[in-house]
């Protein structure tokens, strides 16, 4: 007979992590299924200096490999794969995965959102190369050099701020005159003699000779051109949601984000999502982590008065 989980977890970030640990606590029968890294984005996040009650100098990796453990010392299940379809015809919804499927009573989507691509020419040609999303994972592939951080929000200026530990200079490309990053963020920059900021400007090509050696930025006020001079492209300029296999099976907004209300449930019934691929006015490591408490606890009373336990 094949295993019904309680609950099945999509996506191995905080949200899911924490979906999955209270669960478990909770007695119920979990699984997370993960396509890519355990920690989602915030594995690839060097300083989470505003996740409450953590230790002292905590790093994304740390924190999310000690939320993994944590849920699996509860007896949380793991799978490394990827979901690529769903059966819900009957009350016991079945989950399709590249590799086999899986049973469960009730579903909680977490799984979140990934990185939007520059879109230059060049970007694909020199990824692994020079152009990098993920500071933490490559900013020692570039001390003592030259590297170039796009975008304005709170990830590219916190990014830029992790590269100036090893990098000697970095250039932080935005194109508006302000960034949209927090002001004490945004104050360490400006106060980084390594850092230099070019304002109103956009990537319009990354090119090298094997590696990157330099960009074409264009002044989107007076629309001139000029070569700048870099070892390296980190490209921080958002995000979409991980939600294409979930399409019409829970309403999404225009950009694909999961519709939930405040318990997580969404239109369809025993199905939850958490943390940065629904619709919610911040996506940050602790939104995440309460979101899949929260739809945790709600799945929890979906089971009892659905199934009668």
């Amino acid at each position: 007979m094949d295993k019904i989980y309680d609950v099945a977890i999509i996506g191995g970030g905080p949200g899911g992590l924490a979906a999955g640990l209270y669960a478990s606590r909770g007695r119920m029968s979990a699984v997370i299924i993960e396509k890519g890294k355990w920690g989602g984005q915030a594995a690839t996040t060097e300083e989470l200096e505003n996740y409450p009650g953590s230790i002292e100098h905590p790093t994304g990796p740390s924190l999310t490999a000690r939320m993994k453990s944590q849920a699996e010392a509860f007896g949380t299940e793991f799978i490394k794969d990827e979901v690529v379809g769903f059966d819900l015809s009957d009350k016991v919804k079945v989950l399709k995965l590249k590799e086999g499927e899986i049973k469960a009573k009730s579903i909680i989507i977490a799984s979140g959102a990934q990185h939007v691509n520059l879109g230059a020419p060049g970007e694909d040609d020199f990824r692994g190369k020079g152009v990098s999303y993920c500071a933490t994972c490559d900013a020692d592939f570039f001390a003592e050099l030259e590297v170039v951080v796009v975008g304005g929000g709170d990830a590219a200026v916190e990014e830029a701020l992790y590269l100036t530990k090893f990098a000697d200079k970095v250039s932080i490309v935005h194109r508006r005159n302000e960034f949209r990053a927090a002001k004490s963020i945004v104050e360490k920059a400006l106060d980084n003699e390594k850092i230099q900021i070019i304002w109103d400007s956009v990537v319009e090509e990354i090119y090298g000779d094997g590696i990157v050696e330099g960009v074409k930025l264009k002044n989107v006020k007076t629309g001139e051109i000029t070569n700048y001079r870099t070892d390296g492209v980190f490209v921080f300029v958002g995000t979409k949601p991980v939600s294409e296999f979930a399409k019409g099976i829970v309403d999404m907004d225009e950009k694909g984000y999961i519709i939930a209300d405040a318990e997580m449930k969404t239109s369809a019934e025993g199905i939850f999502a958490a943390g940065d691929v629904r619709v919610t006015p911040l996506r940050q490591v602790i939104t995440a982590a309460a979101d899949g408490a929260v739809a945790a606890i709600t799945a929890e009373k979906y089971i009892a008065k659905t199934f009668g336990h």
